[in-house]
């Protein structure tokens, strides 16, 4: 397989833009899972959908849209979700919870009728819903890569006030953090990791690599820095198992990817109930 890499660009491809997603998507989804948004990077996947659909149902019925990679309208899409979330949390403040579900039942409704009006499942479709290996072109790691220095430049800078947030949002606003605007650029950069996500992972599945990771992470974690360190080591064990997996069956490698990460957690959890209970053994 190491040959294959160094012979065929795609794969080349794959595999950088699959290291660099594996950094990125446990370290932004630690603050996810910790303030418990989780649910957030599922909307916003469904939101991609529909702009990938339609961005393809484009590429057939307008020959300007035919060279345009569907990454930029799905980034768009994944973006304008974000902000039409934080929109509907405004405007339900008391059942904040509310503008997930709109979203991604929005997501989903205009997907549906982008992919009907595409004549229904394409191989490029496929793709971006579950992964593909061979599809990842030069320009679609380029992107990658400008999102994740866009991700660590925001946690780099932001990183005290998003552990404040994260853990104690009305002490953030008591203290005059601009807690607000925050949020708002953490909700843009969430929708910028799912979408360029999707290549590799998959729309359906993205979701997935930014919370299996942190939950096993915070079995066996003593802090907040070691989840994050744990949580980007199993995020790049799940995509490098699942992209080799995924090269050698033949399989999409948002699925393999996914089921590592599975098998990572239950493994976990084992040991850390094994090692619970042999301590219990040796006290007793």
């Amino acid at each position: 397989m190491f040959e294959a890499i160094f012979t065929y660009e795609f794969l080349q491809n794959a595999f950088a833009a699959g290291l660099i997603i594996g950094v990125i998507a446990p370290l932004l989804g630690v603050f996810i899972v910790v303030r418990r948004l989780s649910l957030i990077a599922d909307a916003l996947s469904h939101v991609t959908l529909a702009g990938i659909a339609g961005s393809l149902f484009l590429s057939q019925s307008v020959a300007a849209f035919a060279l345009l990679n569907p990454l930029f309208l799905g980034i768009a899409a994944s973006v304008g979700g974000s902000i039409l979330i934080e929109r509907l949390r405004s405007l339900y403040k008391h059942y904040e919870e509310l503008a997930i579900p709109i979203i991604m039942s929005a997501g989903i409704g205009f997907g549906a009728i982008f992919i009907s009006l595409a004549q229904g499942f394409s191989n490029d479709l496929f793709g971006y819903l579950f992964g593909s290996v061979s599809a990842v072109s030069r320009e679609d790691l380029l992107i990658v890569g400008a999102i994740a220095i866009v991700v660590l430049a925001f946690i780099f800078l932001f990183f005290k006030e998003l552990f404040v947030l994260s853990f104690d949002d009305e002490y953030a606003k008591a203290s005059g953090l601009p807690a607000k605007w925050i949020h708002f650029l953490f909700m843009i950069v969430t929708a910028l990791v799912i979408a360029g996500s999707m290549r590799i992972v998959g729309i359906l599945l993205v979701s997935s690599l930014m919370t299996i990771p942190v939950a096993a992470a915070m079995r066996v974690a003593k802090s907040f820095k070691q989840t994050i360190l744990l949580s980007i080591f199993f995020g790049e064990f799940s995509v490098i198992t699942g992209l080799v997996t995924a090269f050698y069956f033949n399989l999409a490698p948002g699925g393999t990817i996914v089921v590592t990460s599975i098998f990572l957690l239950l493994l976990v959890i084992g040991f850390k109930k094994i090692s619970v209970s042999m301590k219990k053994g040796a006290v007793a």
